[in-house]
């Protein structure tokens, strides 16, 4: 298809000064700084030379002699009948200019040039980029696993006309019917107690977390934060001055080791948890430890932050009601949709006690004024019409049988003295333990090369406590995409496990490796 033509207005030549002398090498000067600063795109149309010279008060061979300079170059291209343009070849060039001052940034970055804080947030930055969609990733919803179309019609009826189309400043809290459809879905899923007044509406749990950790941490403070933890957490906690605050507190089969948070930190003023599904290794957090870390809350006019992570999705029993519906007055509670529905609508909500919800309110206005409205309607619209707990029903039993044979498929092509799976019953992800020899970084980055994406598990333990692990996603890919997927991660674990493994002492872990590699090539 043929470009349209576009008839550009230049700023920068605003600044030639026609009484400089050499108005014609001043004009193309200004004309290339415009086409390097990328004023002037490849491929735009460039004013006439009648046109420009009128506009600029100079004579018109003044701008024929500077474009005609300008396509000697190369800068600009030019034919019969038709206007003037910005080179397209210029493109390529520019493409490979981006890739060279990228490299310049990161390397930047990596050294003494940035000041402290902007150097801790650029390797913030490439440690959450997100990974590609392939297996296994965390929360891609296809197939099965996406929206239904309802989604879509209800998004062009109430874009359109309807109350998702362009408006003035909306709540702070979020749109109504969205607060109203959250706050009867958490009391009726998840025994929540709460208002649609107490429901503040966020750009998905990480910033829920942000506010959290601004409204209930004074200077002083400390926290307490699961061993291992969502590195979103701690990541907030260590780039906000806190990073001292932070007691991190070990996590066993029960879940939170509440006894040991009270040795560390007895009088700490907030707990980070994940209790229904402990991020990332799984485990709800026992009715015990629930009672321990409430009364703990209460002896010490604490609050209880609960990311309910993956609470949707428990394959095998009923899922334990939500640590909020013990105690509305001491637990925060954080929800999203990006898990269930999808990571790119950017939509969750904290549910914090009456008396703070104005003080989250005041956070989220500084943040951000108010979350974008077209979405909200559409979302609590799909609600309120019960689309959502069909969505639910519907992936769940999607998840269960992808998880059963991901699972399966790893412990066929895996011996257990290299890798085996953390028991469990729920979420969208496994957890799968390497030997303790192996480092998963490096295995993520092997199986990244072969098509396959992973998280490491290590980076989210405390300094000294790290496990290498694999978080792998089934969410949305086929049983025969993961078959394959898990047959290279597995290659890549028994090659490393292989060539890890030289000295004596690590001749049984060998045999394991070589006994992988069998299974790799269907022996037995």
């Amino acid at each position: 298809m043929a470009r349209t033509a576009r008839v550009l207005n230049i700023p920068a030549l605003g600044t030639l000064d026609r009484g400089a002398g050499n108005v014609s090498a001043r004009l193309a000067e200004l004309l290339r700084e415009a086409v390097r600063s990328r004023e002037l795109a490849p491929g735009d149309a460039l004013p006439s030379t009648r046109l420009l010279a009128a506009s600029l008060q100079i004579a018109r061979g003044t701008v024929v002699e500077a474009y005609e300079q300008l396509i000697a170059e190369g800068f600009l291209t030019s034919q019969r009948g038709a206007a003037t343009r910005v080179a397209e070849a210029l493109s390529s060039a520019r493409a490979v200019t981006r890739v060279r001052k990228a490299a310049a940034v990161r390397r930047q970055s990596s050294g003494t040039g940035l000041p402290e804080p902007a150097a801790r947030f650029a390797r913030l930055a490439s440690e959450f980029s997100p990974l590609p969609p392939v297996p296994f990733a965390i929360s891609v919803p296809l197939g099965l696993t996406a929206p239904a179309d309802v989604w879509r019609r209800l998004g062009n009826r109430l874009r359109a006309r309807g109350p998702g189309a362009p408006a003035g400043y909306d709540d702070p809290k979020g749109a109504l019917p969205l607060r109203q459809a959250i706050a009867a879905y958490v009391r009726k899923s998840r025994s929540v107690h709460c208002e649609a007044d107490q429901v503040i509406i966020t750009s998905g749990t990480q910033q829920g977390l942000y506010l959290a950790s601004q409204v209930l941490l004074g200077a002083e403070d400390q926290a307490w934060v699961e061993d291992p933890a969502y590195r979103g957490i701690t990541a907030i906690l260590e780039n906000n001055g806190r990073g001292s605050a932070m007691i991190r507190v070990p996590v066993d089969a029960e879940g939170l080791d509440v006894e040991a948070g009270i040795r560390k930190a007895p009088h700490a003023k907030v707990a980070f948890v994940t209790p229904s599904h402990q991020y990332p290794l799984g485990m709800p957090l026992s009715m015990a430890r629930r009672g321990a870390l409430l009364n703990w809350a209460r002896s010490n006019d604490a609050r209880v932050v609960e990311d309910d992570y993956d609470s949707e999705f428990r394959y095998e029993g009923y899922p334990f009601p939500s640590l909020q519906s013990s105690d509305a007055d001491r637990v925060i509670y954080l929800g999203t949709f990006s898990k269930i529905l999808f990571p790119s609508l950017r939509l969750g909500y904290v549910i914090p006690p009456k008396d703070l919800a104005d003080a989250f309110c005041g956070a989220r206005v500084l943040m951000d004024r108010h979350p974008p409205s077209a979405d909200q309607h559409v979302l609590a619209a799909f609600m309120a019409e019960g689309h959502l707990e069909r969505h639910i029903r519907r992936v769940r039993n999607v998840y269960a049988n992808h998880r059963t044979q991901l699972i399966a498929a790893l412990e066929r092509l895996l011996p257990r003295e290299i890798a085996w799976v953390q028991p469990g019953d729920q979420g969208m992800h496994i957890v799968l333990w390497l030997a303790g020899n192996l480092d998963d970084r490096e295995i993520v980055a092997s199986a990244a090369k072969a098509g396959v994406a992973a998280r490491a598990v290590s980076p989210m333990f405390s300094a000294g406590n790290g496990r290498p692990g694999l978080v792998l996603g089934f969410g949305g890919f086929s049983n025969d995409q993961m078959e394959d997927a898990a047959r290279r991660l597995a290659a890549a674990i028994v090659e490393a496990a292989h060539s890890g493994m030289r000295t004596d002492a690590e001749k049984p872990a060998a045999a394991a490796a070589q006994k992988g590699r069998k299974r790799l090539q269907g022996g037995r």
